[in-house]
């Protein structure tokens, strides 16, 4: 199974209207509550105890968890285990046969663009790389000496690290975030169109004070980074 993205939420028909607004499209429906641009999987849980965070799957997680114990602490959860790296991102580590029948494409079909990965602002960035490359995940790009690291796996998710305070904006943990080049423009103006409410009009990176760059949250708070880079 893919990873799939977790956002919590107290109103679901919101959060699903929310989605279906943007383009997405309804990959299951009634636990799980399962919605896709293509290129990400989200599960909108209505459960109390849901938390934003990536789940990831494996028949079985002991050897890794017994890597993992030496630097976060581990909690049992249903179905598997739960932690939190030093961004206070949640990281499910699901042990489950259950699966969902979905195909990834290389263009999203949503209103946000073109999806790039998650993005996390970590307190401590050498833990947090320590965590996910426990994971398996491998660094493509960047450097704890630079304050940002973008780190890959196999049929999982893109995670981005950044320093802290390294971004002039709002930041929400963990956040998705779209690169839309010279098209973000377009992508903003569409969202307005939309009626989507926008958290962060963000004018920093323009020399001239134009909104070239977006920050939106569904109704669980999971943030997305509408950015043009």
């Amino acid at each position: 199974m893919k990873t799939i993205i977790q956002t919590p939420t107290n109103k679901l028909e919101e959060s699903l209207a929310f989605y279906v607004k943007l383009g997405f499209e309804t990959i299951s429906k009634d636990t799980p509550n399962v919605v896709s641009d293509g290129q990400v999987i989200i599960e909108i849980n209505p459960d109390r105890y849901a938390r934003a965070g990536m789940k990831l799957f494996n028949e079985n997680w002991q050897e890794i968890i017994s890597e993992l114990e030496k630097l976060s602490k581990i909690i049992k959860i249903k179905d598997g285990y739960a932690l939190a790296d030093p961004s206070g991102s949640w990281i499910h580590l699901m042990e489950t046969s259950a699966d969902i029948d979905f195909k990834s494409s290389q263009t999203s079909s949503s209103a946000l663009g073109q999806f790039a990965g998650m993005s996390v602002e970590s307190i401590d960035l050498e833990k947090s790389l320590q965590i996910w490359e426990i994971l398996g995940f491998e660094k493509s790009m960047g450097s704890v000496d630079e304050g940002w690291i973008s780190l890959v796996k196999q049929d999982a998710v893109t995670v981005s690290l950044m320093r802290p305070l390294a971004c002039p904006h709002l930041f929400f943990n963990p956040s998705l975030t779209y690169f839309n080049g010279s098209k973000n423009l377009e992508i903003i103006d569409n969202i307005r169109k939309l009626q989507i409410p926008i958290t962060e009009e963000i004018t920093y990176f323009n020399k001239e004070g134009i909104v070239d760059n977006i920050i939106i949250r569904d109704p669980g708070g999971l943030g997305f980074f509408l950015f043009n880079d």
